[in-house]
């Protein structure tokens, strides 16, 4: 395995897990403490995910001009997630809305990811030398659980909303 390879299937583990957590969020129903948890676990491994990910793979994708557009389509998807966690995060749970709103982000969601895995990961590791891997090997982890310590969950008021 190369040592893209192995960058690519870290993100792909981080991926599965998030799938998972979609899987299990998509099974509750209402207010419940249950949809909170995963809701709020979610949201953490998210935001720390795709920021760790933006520092490590996209910063370094942007520096290689045959990656640039696939780059720049991925990192704003990135902050249209960010956008839809807090206005998930700001719906009452409670009400049909958030579920609603729910599953139009989890289809969101796993286009993105699918999306990276299939079309973006193999285009980029064409393009990475061995310095760019150890920039991924030594930003990535790192970054990830540092982002997800600070990931807020509920930045926004519920009156802001969208409806």
């Amino acid at each position: 395995m190369s040592d893209a390879t192995e960058i690519f299937a870290r993100l792909k583990k981080d991926h599965d897990k998030h799938r998972e957590l979609l899987d299990k969020l998509l099974q509750t129903s209402g207010d419940t403490k249950e949809r909170e948890e995963l809701f709020e676990e979610l949201t953490k491994e998210l935001k720390g995910h795709a920021a760790a990910e933006e520092q490590a793979l996209y910063s370094t994708m942007l520096r290689k001009p045959p990656t640039t557009d696939e780059t720049r389509h991925s990192v704003a998807e990135h902050h249209e997630i960010d956008e839809a966690l807090n206005d998930l995060a700001a719906t009452d749970m409670s009400e049909g809305a958030w579920l609603t709103k729910f599953k139009n982000f989890d289809h969101q969601y796993r286009h993105h990811i699918e999306e990276e895995e299939e079309d973006h990961f193999p285009d980029f590791e064409k393009y990475l030398d061995e310095k760019d891997m150890e920039h991924m090997r030594a930003v990535f982890d790192r970054r990830k659980e540092e982002e997800k310590a600070e990931a807020e969950v509920t930045p926004e008021k519920k009156e802001d909303a969208k409806e």
